[in-house]
């Protein structure tokens, strides 16, 4: 691990949650293992990890000195469950990935079924992975992305850093602060009892995010104790993230397209403390919840967002996710031209969403200490490409790039065996150690819709 870089990056998080008269604590970095990169990764882990952390302690008035595990860090970036006898489920749909066009690479992004019928009313329904790299080849790379992205799919041709420097998303998102606060109107005070075991107590998250940043925040929530109930609407499924994501977590159906739905989602907000969502920029607008709308509805409520392209900039409504983020920002061309490879070279992990999803939840936090000490609500914005911009501002010194991570090892997960649906297994242990609070989740990651679109404390 590159301790500069981890310090840069931890102060640049501290300043863009807090403002910038506001001291930066002390962290005690521990460990040195880090991913093999052309970036930052494990650094940024740490730092993002490290942030999520020590706004619990702002918020809970723990001075105690945060202590944090790079190498643990680096594996939450990875997967924090283990099968026992079983494989991890697919990551990936198959038809998913990088292909070769007539003068570059793209991206292709068809996990979800919509998006994969997108791709395939542009590029045809073939019968494997090489038969579509055939049909790939024969277009312009920038000409595929516009035909996908029009289609209702999700794709990005891979750009240098250079490039997306002078896109115009790109200029737009480099203006965008990390996180973006705007304060709402005075309400009363809140009644949360913010106990430092388990500070979150009784404070009800509504959860509408995807895949994987929003989860990732929600999931740190319910580890501090909040009742997070996920919402996803009819027909939609993550099974590779089920055990992984959903820890903690109660998870319901609800149809925001129907009037039925609208009404369910409307009285849920009134008993709603923090909203976290995913939803593209004008999404939730367009269905009659803007800013204002909530805010009506729960008056004090923080509210924390994310985006793919940023907020503003003409793609900001465009669907993306970390993957693609990286093909468009000069990541994967970066890390092709560092590790000398024909193909795009991504980072090892899926960094953007997993560190986003610590920012979101560490804004959750600060918003919650801004609404006590101002009694108003509060709004926060981030987004993956900002994050990326972060990264991307920060590489290794030339010649100066990690070796790896070491090994696994058993004490790196809990004693306690956890038992989901699918069967037993083990999670790693939280990468921090912050005195008298731990992360502790109540129950284990389950399937979507299992629960029932209510609140379990009147």
């Amino acid at each position: 691990m590159d301790t500069n870089l981890a310090v840069r990056l931890w102060q640049q998080l501290w300043h863009g949650l807090r403002d910038e008269h506001t001291p930066v604590p002390q962290i005690l970095w521990q460990g040195h293992d880090a991913f093999c990169s052309a970036y930052p990764v494990s650094e940024l882990a740490a730092a993002s990890i490290a942030l999520a952390a020590q706004a619990t302690a702002a918020l809970t008035g723990n001075t105690a000195k945060l202590r944090l595990d790079v190498r643990l860090a680096s594996r939450c970036f990875q997967h924090t469950f283990r099968p026992v006898n079983r494989p991890l489920p697919p990551a990936w749909d198959a038809f998913a990935g990088d292909y070769q066009t007539a003068d570059g690479w793209i991206r292709l992004h068809t996990n979800a079924p919509h998006h994969r019928q997108a791709m395939e009313r542009v590029l045809g329904k073939q019968p494997d992975r090489a038969a579509l790299a055939r049909v790939v080849a024969g277009w312009q790379k920038q000409t595929l992305e516009q035909a996908v992205v029009d289609a209702g799919g999700c794709a990005a041709e891979m750009r240098s850093l250079d490039a997306w420097r002078q896109h115009p998303q790109g200029k737009s998102v480099a203006l965008e602060p990390l996180i973006a606060w705007q304060p709402q109107a005075e309400s009363a005070p809140p009644a949360w009892s913010l106990p430092q075991a388990r500070p979150l107590q009784n404070v009800r998250v509504l959860d509408l995010t995807r895949v994987i940043a929003g989860p990732v925040a929600t999931r740190f929530l319910a580890g501090l104790g909040a009742d997070v109930l996920r919402l996803d609407p009819p027909g939609w499924e993550e099974p590779a993230l089920e055990e992984e994501m959903m820890q903690g977590k109660r998870c319901a159906r609800l149809d925001l397209k129907s009037a039925a739905g609208r009404q369910r989602f409307e009285r849920l907000l009134l008993q709603t403390d923090v909203l976290v969502h995913g939803y593209r920029a004008d999404a939730l607008e367009k269905l009659g919840y803007d800013s204002a709308r909530l805010q009506q509805l729960a008056p004090g409520l923080i509210d924390v967002s994310l985006n793919a392209w940023g907020w503003s900039g003409p793609w900001r409504n465009r669907r993306g996710f970390d993957s693609l983020v990286q093909m468009a920002c000069g990541i994967a061309e970066a890390g092709q031209r560092w590790r000398g490879s024909e193909a795009p070279h991504p980072l090892p992990v899926q960094a953007l969403d997993h560190a986003t999803g610590y920012l979101m939840a560490a804004a959750v936090l600060e918003g919650m200490r801004q609404r006590i000490a101002r009694r108003t609500g509060v709004t926060a914005r981030l987004s993956l490409a900002r994050t990326a911009h972060l990264l991307t501002s920060h590489p290794y010194p030339a010649g100066n790039a990690a070796t790896g991570l070491s090994p696994a090892q058993p004490h790196d997960e809990s004693d306690t065996l956890e038992l989901t649906r699918l069967g037993p297994g083990y999670r790693l242990k939280p990468p921090f150690w912050l005195p008298g609070t731990p992360l502790l989740w109540s129950r284990p990651g389950g399937p979507l819709g299992a629960a029932e679109p209510i609140w379990l404390t009147p």
